[in-house]
């Protein structure tokens, strides 16, 4: 089975630039201390037994320092002759610091194959949710340097929760000239809440209306650690019917799922699910869509 990964992280903790994982703190992963140990392409690859991976994206993984991160990322395709990887980088960025443009320069100086950024936006009123504490969407400050992802020709990976979604829409409204990349499904998160389906599956919905969003179908395993077909099935074909095939693209998340199945279990569970799909929809979704998006052959 071959597949273009687009979303998958690595990281050297001898670096000292992911602290989050250097001294773990339980949350909404659980305990994620078995993946507290360096991880690059020769242990995905390695991962991979029978899933041949034509290409990865690498999405910044909550660096301490993002440039920094960067540029080791930018030494591991020569470092490793087994695998021209990583085939793309979508970077950190705080576009809410007055020196944004400077920051994204830096980014630019130190790989060619950066795509686009990502900055986690997830605020959840229950602290176990909560990533970022704030609600940067509503920054005027942030809101102002988001209009260099265009300048920069970025791309721009959208890691919220359903509620934020109508400002996204607006976001990506105001933005027609920027691709927006929904990370991890969306994130259904108030599974127990009445009304959390109907959260998700509207803010899918007004997100969707936007032609500049696609959104990839990853990550399950974060809100779900007991996922199986059956519970993603609804959420994978409730995303594709409302950005169909064209905007959607299956990723790893590795090795943060890799805490609840293994690589090759991940990518077959999508397969089972779409086996009715056909052949040209396959390939889309699992190769094709993620090398346009990512302007992997550029």
């Amino acid at each position: 089975m071959r597949v273009v990964d687009p979303h998958v992280h690595f990281w050297r903790l001898d670096l000292g630039n992911q602290p989050w994982l250097e001294n773990p703190q339980p949350n909404l992963l659980g305990d994620y201390s078995p993946m507290a140990h360096d991880f690059g392409p020769a242990n995905l690859l390695s991962a991979a037994t029978d899933i041949e991976i034509t290409a990865a994206v690498h999405i910044e993984a909550d660096a301490l320092d993002p440039v920094r991160e960067t540029e080791w990322l930018a030494t591991l395709p020569q470092a490793d002759n087994s695998a021209d990887l990583p085939s793309a980088l979508v970077v950190g960025a705080d576009l809410s610091v007055p020196d944004a443009r400077n920051v994204l320069a830096r980014q630019l100086a130190a790989s060619d194959r950066i795509r686009g950024v990502r900055q986690i936006l997830n605020v959840h009123a229950d602290p176990l949710f909560d990533y970022v504490g704030r609600h940067y969407m509503r920054e005027p400050q942030w809101r102002a340097n988001f209009a260099l992802l265009a300048e920069f020709g970025l791309s721009f990976d959208l890691q919220l929760y359903p509620d934020q979604m109508p400002a996204a829409a607006i976001l990506a409204a105001e933005h027609p000239d920027v691709t927006f990349v929904i990370n991890h499904a969306g994130m259904y998160v108030d599974r127990t809440r009445l009304g959390g389906w109907r959260a998700w599956r509207d803010g899918l919905r007004a997100l969707a209306r936007l032609p500049n969003v696609t959104i990839k179908l990853s990550g399950f395993g974060m809100l779900d650690h007991d996922w199986n077909q059956g519970s993603i099935r609804p959420l994978i074909f409730e995303a594709i019917d409302t950005f169909g095939v064209e905007r959607c693209l299956f990723a790893s998340n590795y090795p943060v799922d890799g805490l609840y199945a293994g690589y090759d279990a991940i990518w077959q569970a999508y397969a089972e699910i779409l086996s009715k799909a056909s052949a040209t929809d396959r390939a889309a979704l699992f190769e094709h869509n993620a090398r346009r998006v990512y302007r992997l052959d550029r």
